[in-house]
């Protein structure tokens, strides 16, 4: 079977992404994986190793700190997460993905990210002495892992909610015709609650979460929209150009402080930048899951005075 370009995209792309990704990866991953997957055998693990490869590539040019390699680690990182997009789109495209192959591109990632910013940032004490860079690096190391352990949190946390509210549904007093009762008010199609759950490792859905998915579910996202109308339409204009509103996660991180910093010469401004954007986009996210749980307070609140109110009657 031939792959083409749009079989790539069709079964490999994620609804939404991270912007990085899909304007200045995916359409180079893209090509790269119908060419790949159509005339070798190589599979996703051996990619795997080949980004982690180039990752460590990437460290020894920044070691040195001396400006023309500083360059050339930039495009070896580039490289690097281009091929660590490709495993798992060939993974996905020809179905031959596997538990050890997500781990492992999981730790690669990890310590790519470690090795990486210990280079970069040793190698630019060494030739200035600065001990800022030292400080530097420990952050880098720091917020990536930081980044990484909330994301799993806070889906783990969203996925609670989602189960609180299946049992509440399947709990209430049921109308005549045998639906829950539920208040219409609450019932809305909540996309952005599931597309905070389009990462890899949270793909995998038991089989109460697809239940919700395929139902209407309450809307946990009324305050925040309340609050900030204006982000609907932005969240719109992104969703139709596949981007994620989440505009300053770990990857664009990554890519600031191996890219950007490394290519402008300039490694302390854009590391401190980034870390300070990516703070401010991880406490938005706090912020947002703190209101969706007084949505979900009022919504259990609302579903327990309908269910009481369809008994009354039976009572009387």
């Amino acid at each position: 079977m031939k792959f083409t370009l749009d079989d790539v995209r069709s079964q490999t792309y994620k609804a939404r992404d991270a912007w990085w990704t899909v304007f200045l990866v995916d359409p180079l991953a893209g090509r790269l994986v119908v060419g790949t997957a159509n005339r070798t055998s190589i599979t996703p693990n051996q990619i795997t190793w080949g980004a982690f490869l180039l990752g460590l590539g990437s460290a020894g040019c920044f070691l040195t700190a001396d400006r023309a390699w500083l360059l050339a680690g930039a495009v070896l990182y580039h490289l690097s997460f281009v091929l660590d997009c490709m495993d798992g789109k060939i993974a996905r495209l020809k179905g031959t993905g596997t538990v050890l192959g997500g781990w492992l591109d999981y730790v690669f990632d990890r310590i790519r990210v470690l090795v990486c910013a210990i280079a970069l940032m040793w190698g630019q004490y060494q030739a200035t002495g600065e001990d800022l860079y030292l400080l530097l690096g420990i952050g880098v190391v720091f917020l990536d892992m930081l980044r990484y352990v909330d994301a799993l949190q806070i889906a783990k946390v969203r996925r609670q909610m989602r189960r609180t509210l299946k049992k509440a549904y399947d709990d209430s007093a049921s109308t005549g015709d045998g639906s829950p009762a539920l208040p219409q008010r609450l019932l809305h199609d909540d996309s952005d609650l599931d597309a905070a759950l389009d990462l890899d490792r949270d793909s995998d859905l038991d089989a109460d979460e697809i239940r919700l998915r395929t139902l209407d579910v309450v809307d946990l996202q009324e305050e925040f929209r309340t609050r900030f109308s204006w982000y609907i339409g932005v969240r719109e204009w992104l969703r139709d150009h596949r981007v994620r509103t989440h505009l300053i996660s770990g990857i664009e991180f990554q890519m600031a402080v191996f890219i950007i910093g490394p290519l402008l010469g300039l490694i302390v401004p854009v590391t401190v930048g980034a870390a300070a954007l990516l703070l401010v986009f991880e406490a938005a996210i706090m912020y947002k899951l703190w209101l969706s749980s007084r949505d979900l307070v009022r919504a259990l609140r609302e579903i327990q005075s309908a269910s009481a109110q369809v008994q009354a009657p039976a009572g009387n």
